[in-house]
């Protein structure tokens, strides 16, 4: 089994230090799934707010590239790209986020972040409509790069 990274040989809290590790390509893709009632997903195109799935690419980007300012132990790295999709279905919204960089350190954190921040962004401007939206199963889909190479998750049954 493997240690985990975030402590030092005390037992202390402390960030890994990369200082030692080649910059090299990285890429990661996550995915956030929302449920939500149709009367949701028909208001979409007439939110008064404004156009919701692009409101909510432009903060999954926003919190892509603040990542290490939200989550104490991720290091400042810097995003090549970072892109969303929205995939809509009857009663959901599937968001999936990925980000790219050629650094030290991976980018898992960076997209798992932006798929979060841009579900959390649909329900503040949905939620006069339905309060019950539902935001579900966030999760790392694909990373590529660094020393422990291809992870690709696996299809549930």
């Amino acid at each position: 089994m493997n240690k985990l990274s975030h402590y030092n040989a005390s037992g202390d809290i402390s960030m890994v230090d990369v200082s030692g590790k080649l910059s090299t390509k990285r890429t990661a893709t996550a995915r956030a799934r929302m449920r939500m009632s149709p009367e949701v997903i028909q208001a979409l195109p007439q939110n008064k707010k404004g156009d919701a799935l692009q409101v909510a690419r432009i903060a999954g980007i926003q919190a892509a590239k603040k990542t290490s300012e939200l989550i104490p132990l991720c290091h400042p790295i810097p995003l090549s790209h970072v892109n969303l999709e929205f995939e809509i279905g009857a009663r959901s919204i599937d968001i999936t986020a990925t980000a790219a960089t050629t650094a030290q350190t991976g980018v898992e954190m960076e997209a798992m972040t932006a798929a979060s921040v841009a579900a959390l962004t649909i329900y503040d401007m949905t939620k006069a409509i339905d309060k019950g939206i539902e935001i579900r199963d966030i999760y790392l889909l694909e990373k590529t790069g660094g020393k422990s190479g291809v992870f690709r998750r696996k299809a549930k049954a």
